[in-house]
């Protein structure tokens, strides 16, 4: 019997019974995590099998998935641009407050 690991809802991709996004875990899985460090270190609410599940349906759906994460990223960009466009003082605050966190990180 096939576990159902995802499902589509909110016009979004989950992990079936969590408020984790397929995003997340397919994007850290995207970037070299493995399954376990996913599991342990990112998403500790899930399963090993919930995550191996999660990638196992990406593989399965990625044409799907992969136009998904590239819509989002749009939508994401969009939304950011709108952002900074209605409030360009506030946004140079920002950036700068980044700018000085990462340099007394350094």
């Amino acid at each position: 019997m096939q576990m159902p690991y995802v499902e589509k809802r909110d016009s979004g991709y989950w992990i079936r019974g969590t408020r984790v996004s397929l995003d997340s875990v397919v994007l850290a899985f995207l970037q070299g995590l493995s399954p376990e460090t996913i599991a342990a270190e990112c998403f500790p609410t899930l399963t090993l099998e919930q995550v191996y599940g999660t990638i196992t349906y990406y593989l399965a759906h990625r044409i799907e998935i992969d136009a998904y994460l590239k819509e989002a990223e749009g939508e994401f960009e969009a939304l950011r641009h709108a952002t900074h466009s209605a409030d360009p003082a506030f946004s140079r605050r920002l950036a700068e407050a980044r700018r000085q966190t990462q340099t007394a990180g350094s």
